[in-house]
């Protein structure tokens, strides 16, 4: 059986002075908010404001540095859901190579309009499929018709090494012995080659890899011992939702990462306007990641030094109204019933009057009048101010018979009505 591979500090060394024609190193910022709000000392690698926004221009272009003139004059492929993609956009462009770039269907526009404005006339863009797996495919089927080097996201030795630059950068620039590094985990090529470092610089760190709850391909197939193809996922945090992690990733993050743990989408959301409102940062899902979990370490980063990778910051914005919607939804600020309203002049006054409470707020409302019945059913979303309104609102609504039925944990129903 082969050997699996694991980065070497020289390598990635290396990559630091390859990528330095490209990128200065980012900021490793320290947060007042963040640190009162966790009791700890917590500080931001802030990989959102590379020339791309995420540091997917590390391993893209340490990666395409290393192939030949032969190679390159093949030109090059990738597939990605965005970030990856405006890596080697810019790569292909900043080298004067042509490069096919595969991105699934549900990629957000600003992603898209992101990659064609960094590679110009070197790339040309293709939508394939509902998920980055599916992209991957195609972009394969081109490489080999075509003999273009492919440029995997994260399953690459080359672009392993060139994420692995990050941990360089924060152990450069931390004046303080850092306790915790907490990263967020897709494919596993940052998480792989920031881990390979401070295993050998900073070995009393405690690495923390997070993943969406809806993709959690590293923490299942490192509880199954093997590298795992999850059948299905959610894809709302596009630049972590994989089916399944590299290879080559698995191996090092096995050994290297003392933990990985899981945050619900929704909690990503709630980070993401937090970020917003009191850091004025724009962080896209992926990029929230890391932050979003220190809820769940609260008790263990007391007192501590942590570092929090924040990697991108490609947020589209007509994606604002479904992050705050999810944002609600999991802060159970958000609720839709289906209300029965007694077809009778004076109904809704009376359920505005006397069921809602005086914080309570309509957000969402659909009827439609239907003579002959002595009931007309309605949809309606309900925003609280505080989740404990909402017991006493339930019970307002069955006391005056208006309750139906409660859609938030209804999810085929909820998905069709709302």
């Amino acid at each position: 059986m082969k050997k699996p591979y694991f980065p070497q500090l020289e390598d990635i060394w290396r990559a630091a002075r390859v990528i330095k024609t490209v990128s200065a190193p980012t900021p490793l910022m320290h947060s007042l908010n963040i640190s009162e709000e966790h009791q700890a000392s917590v500080f931001l690698k802030r990989e959102d404001l590379q020339p791309v926004r995420s540091y997917k221009i590390r391993g893209a272009f340490n990666k395409m540095a290393s192939l030949t003139e032969e190679e390159l004059a093949n030109g090059v492929v990738c597939a990605s859901a965005g970030n990856h993609a405006q890596g080697v956009a810019f790569a292909c462009r900043h080298l004067k190579v042509k490069g096919v770039i595969f991105m699934p269907t549900t990629t957000p526009k600003q992603k898209v309009s992101q990659v064609q404005m960094f590679g110009k006339e070197f790339v040309a863009i293709k939508l394939v499929g509902d998920t980055f797996d599916a992209a991957k495919e195609k972009a394969l089927d081109f490489s080999e018709a075509t003999q273009a080097a492919f440029v995997h996201p994260f399953d690459d030795e080359k672009v392993i090494e060139g994420q692995g630059t990050v941990g360089l950068e924060i152990l450069e620039q931390t004046k303080v012995p850092i306790d915790y590094l907490i990263l967020p985990i897709g494919g596993g090529g940052l998480a792989a080659g920031v881990s390979t470092v401070f295993r050998k610089l900073s070995p009393r760190t405690t690495i923390i890899g997070v993943e969406p709850l809806g993709a959690p391909s590293m923490s299942e197939s490192i509880a199954a011992g093997k590298v795992l193809c999850l059948e299905s996922i959610d894809k709302f945090i596009d630049g972590a939702s994989v089916k399944q992690v590299g290879e080559k990733n698995f191996h090092i993050c096995k050994e290297h990462l003392h933990r990985v743990i899981t945050v619900a989408e929704g909690k990503v959301c709630s980070t993401i306007l937090k970020l917003y409102n009191k850091d004025a940062i724009v962080a896209e899902p992926a990029g929230a990641l890391a932050l979003a979990a220190l809820d769940q370490l609260q008790e263990e980063i007391q007192g501590k030094n942590v570092v929090c990778i924040l990697s991108g910051g490609n947020n589209d914005i007509t994606r604002t109204e479904e992050i705050k919607e999810r944002a609600l939804l999991y802060s159970q600020l958000k609720h839709y019933f289906i209300i029965r309203f007694p077809q009778r002049a004076g109904a809704l006054k009376e359920f505005v009057n006397e069921v809602l409470g005086p914080t309570d707020d309509i957000t969402h409302f659909e009827y439609v009048k239907k003579h002959n019945r002595e009931n007309g059913p309605a949809v309606i979303g309900i925003e609280l101010a505080q989740k404990e309104d909402f017991n006493p609102l339930m019970t307002r609504m069955k006391e005056r018979n208006f309750f139906s039925r409660y859609l938030n944990e209804d999810e085929g129903l909820f998905q069709l009505l709302v």
